[in-house]
């Protein structure tokens, strides 16, 4: 079943967004009556359905695919390091990918902060930790003699890779997920997504392998 947000921030406005409704009925309801309550819950419900109906015109996913803007013979990856540092799977992955041409991969690391963080605007730790990961990864293929570069991305996955892509005309994709945990829900519905929304080809290398 896909999943109906479009990350996990999306999500937790909704859960605000679904206290703060019941709260309001149920104050209409104690200071009115009943009937008052229904009428806040259907103006509620009524109000929800048409915001969703034009989040789901507007944010329908798009198959978003870059020009090429490197020079001929050159190989462009894009790798989405999701809570994973680069290590020898993902290098023998990049020369796969780049066989024969000259190869130049861009590391994108997600910087992931917890719902309460977000909350409070204390998202120092997520960075503090994404840059560590993101600096190992670059250490890992800049020895293995591959050319990288690299750059913190939003918390949201997605919206890392598309924010990337509009400045790195990737030829292909690599998420990199942990290897030191069972593959979840989590990381099916990432690569999920990131097949339909953009079309590239997408590789799913999970750490460790």
């Amino acid at each position: 079943m896909r999943n109906p947000f479009g990350s996990e921030i999306e999500a937790f406005h909704f859960l605000l967004a679904t206290v703060a409704a019941f709260a309001a009925i149920a104050l209409a309801a104690l200071l009115g009556g009943t009937w008052v309550g229904v009428s806040v819950w259907g103006v509620a419900t009524v109000a929800a359905a048409v915001v969703y109906l034009r989040r789901g015109r507007a944010t329908r996913p798009v198959r978003t695919a870059p020009a090429h803007v490197g020079p001929p013979g050159e190989t462009r990856i894009l790798v989405v390091a999701d809570e994973a540092p680069a290590d020898q799977a993902l290098v023998r992955e990049i020369e796969r990918a780049t066989a024969g041409h000259r190869g130049r991969v861009l590391v994108v690391s997600p910087a992931h902060a917890s719902p309460t963080h977000r909350w409070v605007s204390d998202v120092d730790g997520a960075r503090a930790l994404a840059q560590r990961q993101l600096d190992e990864s670059l250490d890992t293929l800049r020895a293995s003699g591959i050319e990288a570069e690299g750059e913190l991305g939003e918390d949201d996955s997605l919206q890392a890779i598309e924010d990337a892509l509009r400045t790195f005309g990737a030829d292909g994709i690599i998420i990199v997920t942990p290897g030191d945990r069972p593959s979840g829900r989590r990381e099916r519905d990432l690569v999920a997504s990131a097949r339909e929304r953009f079309a590239l080809p997408i590789t799913h290398v999970v750490a460790g392998n």
